[in-house]
């Protein structure tokens, strides 16, 4: 029996592009490790392990810091908080992206000037001069706030683009026929619009799901991630404060940059592999 490739075509070339292959692997792996990690930690992520300055050894596999904190059980959990402000942040700024998109691009006129200047606006104003100054002023920071806070600012470009293909795919005949039909403008977008538009949606998705990772990871080096818990980027910003590399510590410091930029990394091989996948022009053959 034939696969078939017509209606398969996208998972078929996705199987067999390296980019994806190589950015998925990794990071799969990065979240097996940070949901399962835990369960293999021995000690709380703030909890004194054994003695401080410990490099990687068979007790202690990514070392200890200098406060005797197990690096590997900072790792583990920082990874999950990762995860968990991409997908809840990176989530949250592309509902409203695709929210403010589709509705300028299709409505128009009156709709569309005042979604883009809202939006214009936000463009202007300095993402992280905007998170700064509100991480700065609060007491008490959660993840679940950062997230929120992250969603709500890095969702403009998004609108702006989904924008443009709306009023691309507006004009098309099988769009005016749903007009012409009387079916409900939230109908018209889901089922002409947003279905044609399903790759590149996937795609955005991604770029948010990292840029979310990032902008954590940028509040808490400089100090204005969540007050309580463990992040990579808190794992960071310690080890800069004390000095890590100064002191030889190499796995304080190094390590969770690392695990930052390859799992970035991995979003980036995902995302031009997809876009390979999607546009044939592009496919590796």
């Amino acid at each position: 029996m034939k696969l078939n490739l017509k209606k398969y075509e996208n998972l078929y070339f996705a199987l067999k592009n390296k980019k994806v292959i190589i950015g998925m692997t990794i990071f799969t792996f990065f979240l097996l490790l940070g949901l399962i990690g835990p369960y293999f930690a021995k000690y709380d992520p703030l909890e004194y392990a054994g003695p401080g300055y410990m490099p990687p050894s068979k007790e202690f596999w990514l070392g200890t810091n200098i406060f005797g904190h197990d690096i590997f059980t900072q790792l583990v959990y920082g990874l999950r908080s990762s995860y968990f402000v991409g997908f809840f942040g990176g989530t949250l700024a592309t509902i409203i992206g695709l929210f403010v998109g589709f509705l300028s691009g299709y409505k128009g006129k009156w709709v569309d000037e005042s979604l883009m200047m809202i939006t214009n606006i936000m463009l202007v104003i300095p993402t992280l001069a905007v998170l700064i100054i509100i991480s700065a002023y609060l007491s008490f920071r959660g993840m679940v706030f950062e997230s929120v806070i992250i969603g709500l600012t890095n969702w403009p470009w998004t609108a702006r683009a989904v924008r443009s293909l709306t009023m691309s795919i507006k004009n098309k005949d099988f769009v005016n026929l749903s007009r012409i039909s009387a079916l409900p403008t939230r109908k018209i977008i889901l089922q002409d619009i947003a279905s044609n538009m399903f790759s590149y949606i996937f795609m955005v998705y991604i770029l948010q799901f990292g840029g979310a990772i990032l902008s954590a990871v940028t509040l808490d080096f400089i100090g204005l991630g969540p007050t309580k818990g463990i992040s990579l980027g808190l794992i960071m910003q310690v080890a800069r404060d004390w000095n890590a590399i100064q002191l030889g510590m190499w796995w304080w410091a190094i390590i969770p940059g690392l695990v930052i930029t390859l799992l970035v990394t991995s979003l980036y091989f995902i995302n031009t592999g997809l876009d390979e996948v999607f546009n044939p022009k592009l496919r590796e053959m």
